[in-house]
C-alpha cells in the first residue's frame, strides 16, 4: 500500500469518535520508517491506542527458509525495537507444528519471546490448505500434522513456559473448511479449547509456572 493511502486510511479511522484502538497486522519487513512516522503522528494527534501484530512463526532460520518466510530474525528484532521505542504494543504470531520442529524447538521460540519485549502472543497450529506447496509435501508424506493430543500437550507446555507478563490472545485456530486438508480435528475449536483448559487444571499448570521452577 502506498504511504499516502496508508496515512489517509489510518487518520480517517482514528478520527472516528467511536474508534478507541487501531490494530495493524503486518510483517516485520514492512515496518519502514515512513510508516512508523505516520503511526507516531496518529498517537500524538488522536486519542486512540495502536497495536501491531507481527508474524514471526519461529526463531529457527532453517524452518523460516523452508516456509519461505522472507526475512531473518534480525529483521524481526529491528522492527520490534522500532515499535517498542514508539511505545506501540506488539503482538507476535507463532505457528506450532511446523515441519522439522520438535517440541523443544517450539519451546525455544517461546523462551526467546519471554525476553524480547512483546506485549502479547498468538499461538496458532499449522494448517495444511488446498492448492499450496505445503499440501503437496503433506500428501507426499514428507511431514505429519500434530494430533489433537499432541497439540494440547504442546500448548499447555508453552503456557507453562511463557512469561506471565505476556498476554495470550489465541490458543488455536481453524482453517477455512472448504480448503482444510489437515488437521481436521481443528474444526472443533470449542472442543480443543475445552481440552486445553482441562489439561491445565488436571496438571496444575499455569502461565509462567515453569519459569518459577527454573528460578
Amino acid at each position: 500500500m502506498p504511504v499516502s493511502a496508508f496515512e489517509q486510511y489510518m487518520k480517517e479511522a482514528a478520527g472516528q469518535e467511536d474508534i478507541v484502538e487501531l490494530s495493524i497486522s503486518t510483517r516485520p519487513d514492512c515496518i519502514r520508517e515512513d510508516y512508523m512516522q505516520i503511526l507516531k503522528e496518529i498517537k500524538e494527534m488522536y486519542s486512540v491506542e495502536i497495536t501491531v501484530e507481527l508474524g514471526l512463526q519461529t526463531i529457527h532460520e532453517d524452518t523460516a527458509a523452508y516456509i519461505r518466510r522472507g526475512y531473518d530474525l534480525t529483521c524481526f528484532e529491528n522492527a520490534l525495537k522500532r515499535l517498542n521505542d514508539a511505545q506501540i504494543p506488539v503482538i507476535v504470531h507463532v505457528i506450532l507444528g511446523l515441519p522439522g520442529e520438535d517440541k523443544e524447538k517450539m519451546l525455544e521460540t517461546i523462551r526467546y519471546l519471554n525476553n524480547a519485549g512483546i506485549f502479547g502472543i498468538n499461538l496458532q497450529l499449522l494448517h495444511v490448505l488446498e492448492n499450496t506447496d505445503l499440501a503437496d509435501e503433506f500428501r507426499a508424506g514428507k511431514f505429519q500434522t500434530l494430533s489433537m493430543e499432541a497439540y494440547v500437550d504442546l500448548v499447555v507446555s508453552c503456557i507453562g513456559a511463557l512469561s506471565p507478563d505476556i498476554v495470550i490472545h489465541r490458543l488455536t485456530g481453524d482453517g477455512p473448511s472448504n480448503q482444510l486438508i489437515s488437521p481436521l480435528w481443528s474444526r472443533a475449536k470449542r472442543s480443543v479449547l475445552n481440552c486445553i483448559h482441562h489439561e491445565l487444571k488436571t496438571r496444575g499448570i499455569y502461565q509462567g509456572c515453569f519459569l518459577k521452577e527454573q528460578g
